[in-house]
């Protein structure tokens, strides 16, 4: 891509930037993400400001159903201490709510794909998670071992510390090579930026190397970092990757307001442990 297109970009961020002092005055309204987050409908309004720079989703909002949501979720659980039946239950629920996925550990891998034969239900798991530090022939050897165990769906994590380095050509390169061993198999690859700790610009470059790189999604965060998912990284994700891939929005993501809200502003998938209580309408403390 020009440089003329990613000063656009660039400039399209701070386009979000004005619209937040715009909609968001005064001390009743800290925390824009927040609050755009726990009230969808103020979506539609920088929608009707800004449409072709915020929104790829409009028309969605309140008139998602149970279903049609629940077919956006990837029903997680990462947490370093969960147990076989947890993972039982996870697979369980994925089954009545038909959600996308499953997404677990590596470890885990073999038991769901057992759990989930012959249903709709796919099985995802994370490569290099949570750091992505790893080096890129670990990666791939991860993401091979774990579609030879029954993965059809890989989240790895990108190489954080070389995309801040700005060796773009690292990064570039090791997200191929999860690509390249996916794509052998017809298994779908999302990218983790862990979006709260980059800045805008980082934010674009990753998810143009990552587009480049031919990933099918790019997705926001691990669960572990200092932050998770905001309205306004989805909306930056999807302008720039345009229709070419899916955006994922994970982490935080409590309550079927937050997921609608995603979904209204770009994301095609949403990574989330409260998926029960998303579709059901009610509201988690989970954290991711």
């Amino acid at each position: 891509m020009d440089s003329t297109k990613v000063q656009k970009i660039i400039s399209d961020v701070f386009l979000e930037k004005a619209l937040r002092d715009f909609y968001c005055q005064g001390e009743s309204c800290k925390g824009w993400e927040t609050n755009v987050i726990t009230q969808p409908k103020a979506v539609k309004n920088i929608v009707e400001v800004g449409a072709e720079r915020i929104s790829a989703g409009i028309g969605v909002g309140e008139s998602i159903s149970d279903i049609s949501l629940a077919r956006k979720i990837d029903h997680t659980l990462l947490k370093p201490d969960a147990t076989v039946d947890e993972i039982k239950t996870l697979c369980e629920e994925a089954r009545k709510h038909h959600f996308a996925s499953v997404c677990v550990n590596p470890g885990f891998v073999t038991l769901c794909a057992e759990l989930l034969k012959g249903t709709d239900v796919k099985v995802c798991t994370v490569i290099g998670f949570p750091l992505g530090a790893n080096t890129t022939e670990v990666k791939r050897l991860e993401a091979e071992q774990a579609i030879a165990n029954g993965a059809t769906e890989i989240d790895m994590v990108i190489n954080i510390g070389r995309l801040k380095s700005g060796d773009n050509n690292y990064v570039f390169n090791d997200v191929q090579q999860v690509v390249l061993a996916a794509k052998k198999y017809r298994v779908v690859t999302k990218v983790i930026l862990e979006t709260a700790i980059l800045t805008d610009q980082e934010k674009i470059a990753a998810c143009l190397i990552c587009k480049n790189a031919g990933a099918d999604f790019v997705k926001t965060s691990t669960g572990f970092s200092k932050g998770g998912a905001t309205v306004g990284d989805v909306a930056l994700m999807r302008y720039v990757v345009g229709s070419a891939i899916g955006v994922k929005a994970s982490g935080g993501i409590r309550s079927r307001e937050d997921a609608q809200a995603m979904v209204e502003v770009g994301a095609d998938r949403i990574g989330a442990s409260a998926s029960v209580k998303i579709v059901m309408g009610e509201k988690s403390d989970s954290a991711y």
